[in-house]
């Protein structure tokens, strides 16, 4: 059997919202082990470097430019027999690193029973028949839309954002507001669900609205955040429901507004969370839920699909029927939608990894394809053994220089390499950069997949 660490190279998307040039992290990630013939061109948009098995951008094997999904099948020990008997010889997740430029679509992923039917009724727009709940952990700073907003915070901007309320029309407004009025917060099982389907029956009338509406109302929302920036979706006095910066709102809808002219996304946001992630902070969206990334560098990992509904910011295929039917309409506050990661148990820092406050931080959504690690080793000779995992992993190194060794194959890492490491091998990494700072710290992420029993989850739920 043939040792399980194999550096990959890895294909970069260029999709007109990614970042360009030298500033893209997925194109120099990519740049770093790419094929002969690719150079980062600067004008050019590089907006995903994918890390996986997916057809539409399978990895390479660097030493024998064998595909990931070539060398997998022939070895399936690689997965693991657990793993290959579930998922079949392929990864049961995509990783990917992502660079925002401008916004992504207003978007929600199918689950696995709505993705088996789209990709049945229409293969070319949804091009598998896989779920894909998914999770962000930020690179860079980042902001992104996620989740809709507290019920009492949309009844806000109801009655502060004159255009948004024109759009919908002040009896749908009205008729939303009454009938969640007094019960935002309530935890009754069929009060919840009223309050969902009274947030349905709003946000399809919005989202059906004519462009000519969309036009108008977009015109009117772009002067009131240009003539009084300060207090632009804000009620006087000291309201609980107040934006915490009408200012920074006021500007984004005009950015926003720059990239979509006139599009029903400027609307959208008023009735999503807002979410601005630190590097290391990250959030879990499940299947069904909607969402949007506004800018930032992220790495981001998913089941293995490539099926996205789109019904704004996008000047691709849109299937604003179906958002609008498949959503959970779920609500919650920001906060709610973070994932908080926890201390990995199952590796052993040395003492200069130890002495430096190095760490090895899991984040681990409720669902069975994929879990991610990462570790920073502040010190160069720190060095983090990881125990094997019965499953595959794919590191990726975003920070500083160093070592991997798998068996008694050892490589050198920099920032942008990319490794595959195979079911149940020991894998350990080490810090060889030049001294300490902040420089000097070595961070990878790693992907992997184990069965621990919570395969019979479906989408987190």
């Amino acid at each position: 059997m043939q040792i399980p660490l194999l550096r990959l190279q890895c294909g970069v998307n260029s999709y007109d919202w990614g970042k360009v040039g030298q500033e893209s992290a997925a194109a120099r990630y990519a740049a770093t082990t790419a094929a002969p013939d690719f150079a980062i061109e600067s004008e050019k948009p590089y907006a995903e470097l994918w890390m996986g098995t997916h057809p539409s951008l399978p990895s390479k094997d660097v030493e024998t430019q064998r595909t990931l999904l070539d060398l997998i099948q022939d070895n399936q020990a690689l997965l693991s027999a657990e793993i290959t008997e579930r998922y079949g010889s392929q990864l049961p997740f995509l990783f990917k690193v992502l660079s925002v430029r401008k916004a992504l679509s207003i978007q929600a992923h199918p689950n696995k029973k709505l993705a088996e039917q789209l990709h049945a009724r229409d293969p070319r727009n949804y091009p598998d028949d896989n779920h894909k709940p998914e999770m962000t952990i930020a690179i860079t700073p980042f902001e992104g839309l996620c989740g809709f907003r507290p019920l009492a915070e949309i009844v806000h901007f109801l009655q502060t954002i004159e255009p948004l309320r024109k759009l919908v029309g002040s009896q749908a407004a009205s008729e939303f507001e009454e009938a969640v009025k007094g019960n935002e917060n309530s935890e009754d099982v069929a009060v919840t669900q009223r309050n969902k389907d009274a947030l349905r029956s709003l946000f399809t009338t919005l989202m059906e609205s004519t462009p000519e509406k969309i036009e108008s109302a977009s015109k009117d929302l772009i002067a009131a955040a240009q003539a009084a920036p300060a207090s632009f979706g804000t009620l006087p006095g000291d309201v609980e429901t107040n934006p915490g910066d009408p200012a920074e709102l006021a500007a984004i809808i005009q950015r926003l507004n720059e990239q979509f002219p006139n599009d029903v996304g400027l609307f959208v946001f008023f009735f999503l969370n807002f979410i601005k992630l630190e590097p290391g902070e990250a959030m879990f969206l499940k299947a069904d839920d909607i969402h949007a990334y506004v800018s930032g560098d992220i790495i981001e990992c998913m089941a293995s699909s490539d099926n996205v509904v789109r019904a704004g910011f996008t000047p691709k295929f849109k299937d604003v029927d179906t958002l609008t039917k498949m959503l959970t309409y779920s609500y919650a506050p920001i906060e709610e939608q973070k994932l908080q990661p926890t201390d990995y148990p199952y590796v052993v820092l040395n003492v200069p990894a130890y002495s430096s406050a190095s760490s090895s931080m899991l984040y681990d959504p409720p669902i069975e394809e994929f879990s991610v690690i990462k570790t920073d080793l502040n010190r160069t000779g720190g060095k983090a053994t990881f125990d094997g995992i019965p499953g595959p992993s794919i590191i990726i190194c975003t920070r500083g220089r160093g070592r991997i060794t798998v068996s008694h194959k050892t490589e050198e890492v920099q920032e942008g390499y990319v490794f595959f490491v195979g079911a149940d091998a020991e894998c350990i990494i080490e810090n060889t950069g030049s001294g300490e700072g902040e420089e000097d710290v070595f961070t990878t992420y790693k992907a992997f997949c184990e069965l621990t029993g919570k395969e019979d989850m479906v989408n987190g739920q």
